[in-house]
C-alpha cells in the first residue's frame, strides 16, 4: 500500500523539523515546503505555528497558506494545525493589547490565559470526546502544551478536547477536514505519536 503524502508548510514558523520528524516516523511520505502547490495535491497537509499570533498570520498569507487552507476544507482534503496554528483559525487574536485578525474559519478571540502562572508549560491531560478519532486509544493521556494563550469558548457543531490551566481552554477541534491540537503531538511522546498516526491513517 502506498504511504500518505503528507506536506509540512514551511512558511517561516519555527519547529517545522521537529513537526517533519514526527509525522515521518507514522510511516507517511512526507516533504517539508513552501510550495502551496505541492500542499494543495498532497493527501495531507500540516500547519504548524510558534510564536506571535500576529507574526504567524503574517508568514501564511505572505505565502498564500491562508488560501491553501480555504480551497483544501472546501475540497474536503484534511489539514492539520498546530499549537499557534489552532490560534489563527479563529476570528481574531489579543496578545499585548494588541488586536490582530485571524483567518475567521471559526468564530472567537484567542486571548490571554486567566491563570496564575503564565505561559502554560508542560504535561497536562485532556477531555477527549468518546467518538474523537484523533484521540482514538490516548484520551487519558497526558500531551506538551507550551502557550499563554487559548482559545476558551468552543466553535460551533464541531468536537472539541478541552484542557485546563486556571480556566478552561480549547486543546483540540475536529471538524470534518480540520483538525487542529493546541498542544504539540511532535513533543509529546507515544501519545503524540499515536495521534499523528490517527490523524495519517484518516488520510489512507
Amino acid at each position: 500500500m502506498t504511504s500518505p503524502s503528507v506536506v509540512v508548510l514551511d512558511y517561516g514558523s519555527g519547529n517545522v523539523r521537529s513537526a517533519f520528524r514526527a509525522v515521518e516516523r507514522t510511516g507517511a511520505s512526507v516533504e517539508l515546503t513552501p510550495s502551496v502547490d505541492k500542499a494543495m495535491a498532497a493527501d495531507g497537509v500540516v500547519i504548524p505555528g510558534v510564536g506571535a499570533f500576529s507574526s504567524v498570520v503574517a508568514d501564511l498569507r505572505r505565502v498564500g497558506g491562508d488560501r491553501l487552507i480555504a480551497d483544501r476544507l472546501a475540497d474536503q482534503k484534511p489539514v492539520l494545525a498546530i499549537c499557534v496554528g489552532l490560534q489563527v483559525l479563529f476570528t481574531e487574536g489579543v496578545e499585548g493589547g494588541e488586536q490582530s485578525t485571524g483567518l475567521g474559519i471559526w468564530p472567537g478571540t484567542v486571548r490571554r490565559l486567566a491563570a496564575p502562572v503564565v505561559p502554560h508549560m508542560g504535561w497536562a491531560t485532556v477531555e477527549a470526546p468518546t467518538d474523537s478519532v484523533l484521540f482514538d486509544g490516548i484520551g487519558s493521556e497526558r500531551f506538551y502544551f507550551v502557550h499563554s494563550y487559548a482559545a476558551t469558548q468552543a466553535p460551533d457543531n464541531t468536537s472539541v478536547t478541552w484542557a485546563e490551566h486556571g480556566e478552561r481552554f480549547v486543546a483540540a477541534v475536529e471538524d470534518g477536514a480540520l483538525s487542529a491540537t493546541q498542544f504539540h503531538p511532535e513533543k509529546s511522546g507515544d501519545a503524540g505519536r499515536r495521534l499523528l498516526t490517527n490523524w495519517v491513517n484518516t488520510l489512507r
